[in-house]
């Protein structure tokens, strides 16, 4: 693991987005405005969309979704394509289950919708652009 150099109050700067490269930035920013409620930036173009608004864990920074014509989706399971994963807290797996499954997201891990009781606090989505994520409970 690298070290890093410890010296207080200093940074080498602040997070400014997380960028996810994908074949149709709108339709992305559509997929996860709807999902965690914030706004499409209208500053945006059909190269370059990002999320705004009150909510973000980001902070300042946002969730921006880029154009990338050569974009290849992540497998499942497997790790090829994949750099990042998101992590969206829910309050209920079932029910946090049935609003990203309407929203279009894909199951991966597992495929099947949850029981009633299940004692594992996570499942395994990937987006409308093939973006793995998860949604937890806290």
């Amino acid at each position: 693991m690298t070290q890093v150099a410890e010296q207080p109050g200093s940074t080498a700067g602040r997070l400014g987005s997380v960028v996810l490269d994908c074949p149709d930035p709108l339709e992305l920013a559509q997929f996860y405005s709807a999902l965690l409620g914030l706004d499409i930036d209208e500053n945006g173009d059909k190269d370059w969309r990002s999320l705004t608004g009150p909510g973000s864990s980001l902070g300042n920074s946002s969730l921006a979704f880029r154009r990338s014509e050569e974009y290849v989706p992540a497998t499942w399971p497997g790790t090829e394509a994949q750099d990042l994963h998101l992590d969206l807290i829910v309050e209920d797996i079932s029910s946090g289950h049935a609003t990203v499954v309407a929203l279009g997201a894909e199951p991966l891990d597992p495929l099947d919708p949850p029981p009633a009781e299940t004692a594992r606090g996570w499942r395994i989505y990937a987006d409308p652009a093939g973006h793995p994520f998860r949604i937890c409970l806290e």
